[in-house]
């Protein structure tokens, strides 16, 4: 199973320089687990980036994965994850749903780098 953190979703429909590290497990919708908080920040980065139509597109193309609510055992792992990693709301409820779900996580934020069950690529510029 694979979860891709929001950076990479938005790195994915803009087309930034690490589409090609994104788009298999982004595509491969049978092993696609979608965290609701990641779809909150991809529809609030590309409404504020592009427009409403961007944001309402990228939701529906999220959808074809399946969607991972915020559960009371992924926000107890969670606020654990962020107590222990001192790690922001949102990536802890992705990092708790990936481990809920035994998936890889796909990212590009730094602070995921050298984790267990996280795949990581350096941000392009």
């Amino acid at each position: 199973m694979n979860v891709v953190d929001s950076s990479g979703w938005i790195e994915y429909f803009t087309e930034g320089g690490n589409v090609d590290f994104f788009a298999p497990p982004i595509r491969d919708v049978d092993r696609l687990i979608v965290p609701t908080i990641c779809i909150y920040e991809v529809f609030k980065h590309l409404l504020a980036e592009r427009d409403e139509d961007s944001a309402l597109l990228a939701v529906g193309l999220m959808s074809y994965g399946r969607e991972a609510g915020l559960d009371r055992n992924i926000a107890i792992d969670a606020a654990q994850i962020s107590h222990e990693m001192k790690l922001a709301m949102a990536d802890s409820i992705i990092l708790a749903t990936a481990r809920a779900h035994n998936a890889t996580l796909w990212t590009q934020d730094a602070h995921f780098r050298r984790m267990d069950g996280v795949k990581f690529i350096e941000k392009k510029s």
